[in-house]
């Protein structure tokens, strides 16, 4: 019993990190990509930096925070923003145009564990690949970084648990490809809800009381606000069990959900041409 299990562990994870391997190449194959965001948040960054010390040219603080804090949670923000993205939405769309959905489906794998296994390789490889941006935002803009590990222990917890969150929030919009054949409106909806509701733009300690509220509400929050305020130093490092506990509390809530809502939507399975 015990080697059986054992032989089906070891066959899984051959299946998922044979997956995972597949992800640094895709990223060295369209590398151009990479140079164009890079080169693309550079400018976002840069703008961002002299908006804010504009901002702050004639007070100290804002909503508590100084400029020294702002600038940080900025900057992260801007480097981390495009790590935590997934392209569910446009994969499943993708998929259900081009009619390999069917396919996908027929593999003996979980279909859902697949594309997280994915994700989550493309995060750690994306993680990666924004080090020298860090190193520029150090020496251009004056980013601070934390000194102790706990921070950023913390920080890559909540990180993870955000993505998580955000992979499962996202697999059920996707789902949305089974009832449409084209998810680009969906698609860029949600990308600008994410954009602002997460904090990317502003940190939440500055939103009004009642709009404070409704982005808190929401999962988007937990992918980067949550972990960016800890690794800039707005929120202190005690705070983390507790949010923690928030992020798994959404995770399970999300998982739960977004297995129940594909067993219906794949009922819709209708492949393009046939």
């Amino acid at each position: 019993m015990l080697k059986s299990t054992w032989q089906s562990l070891k066959s899984t994870w051959k299946v998922y990190g044979a997956l995972a391997a597949m992800e640094p190449k895709l990223f060295l194959a369209y590398r151009i990509w990479v140079w164009m965001e890079f080169i693309v948040q550079i400018v976002a960054m840069t703008t961002f930096v002299y908006f804010w010390r504009a901002v702050y040219q004639n007070t100290s603080t804002l909503s508590g925070l100084s400029l020294t804090q702002t600038l940080n949670y900025v900057l992260l923000a801007q480097i981390l923003a495009p790590v935590i993205g997934t392209r569910l939405i446009f994969a499943m769309g993708y998929g259900m145009r081009e009619g390999m959905i069917g396919i996908e489906l027929l593999r003996p794998v979980d279909f859902q564990a697949r594309y997280y296994v994915e994700a989550l390789t493309d995060v750690v490889v994306a993680s990666i690949t924004k080090v020298p941006l860090v190193l520029l935002a150090v020496l251009l803009f004056g980013l601070h970084l934390p000194a102790d590990m706990l921070t950023w222990g913390a920080f890559a917890v909540s990180l993870f648990l955000g993505f998580t969150v955000i992979f499962f929030f996202d697999w059920i919009l996707a789902c949305l490809a089974f009832y449409t054949t084209e998810v680009w409106g969906w698609s860029v909806l949600r990308y600008g809800f994410g954009l602002f509701f997460s904090g990317a733009l502003v940190p939440l300690d500055m939103m009004p009381d009642w709009l404070r509220t409704l982005t808190s509400a929401l999962p988007f929050v937990q992918s980067l606000y949550v972990p960016v305020s800890l690794l800039s130093g707005i929120t202190p490092v005690s705070e983390a069990p507790r949010l923690w506990l928030v992020q798994l509390v959404w995770l399970v809530c999300m998982a739960l959900a977004s297995r129940l809502v594909f067993r219906r939507a794949v009922r819709a399975v209708t492949v393009q041409g046939g």
